[in-house]
């Protein structure tokens, strides 16, 4: 990992997660569903990663390994960050689902969420088609 980089992972272990930033793109990988405390301080480290990309124009790339499907005070976190997000530049969401036996439903939960922001947005099952989608459209905007 690198400087820019927090790790939160433990192994890839369920209930953690990253965050990195590679030039104008945020990665996030979450690891199966994150527990409240977990999730608390997700949004802190989120806040905080968001600070460091101010007035640039970005994107975030969030792949969820193993997800779960997302409680209403889960959704809400998401909303909460996405908006943060938002406000401190993020323009598009590329989100890949890996490992998952629900996700289409997972697919229809963060489109609730997304919509709600109106933030350009997209569900792949595939990391680099996500990463080319993201970094494609960045270039335009």
């Amino acid at each position: 990992m690198t400087d820019n980089a927090l790790d939160k992972r433990n192994g890839n272990k369920p209930g953690s997660y990253t965050i990195e930033q590679q030039d104008n793109i945020l990665a996030t990988r979450v690891y199966g569903p994150l527990p409240a405390p977990v999730l608390k301080q997700y949004h802190e480290d989120m806040c905080a990663a968001c600070e460091k990309l101010q007035g640039t124009t970005w994107g975030a790339l969030v792949t969820y390994y193993g997800g779960e499907l997302l409680t209403q005070d889960t959704e809400e976190t998401l909303i909460s960050i996405a908006k943060h997000r938002i406000r401190h530049g993020m323009v598009a969401n590329a989100t890949v689902i890996l490992e998952s036996q629900h996700t289409d439903l997972q697919q229809m939960q963060l489109k609730r969420i997304y919509q709600s922001c109106q933030l350009e947005f997209h569900v792949f099952t595939n990391t680099e088609i996500a990463r080319n989608w993201l970094s494609q459209y960045l270039a335009q905007h």
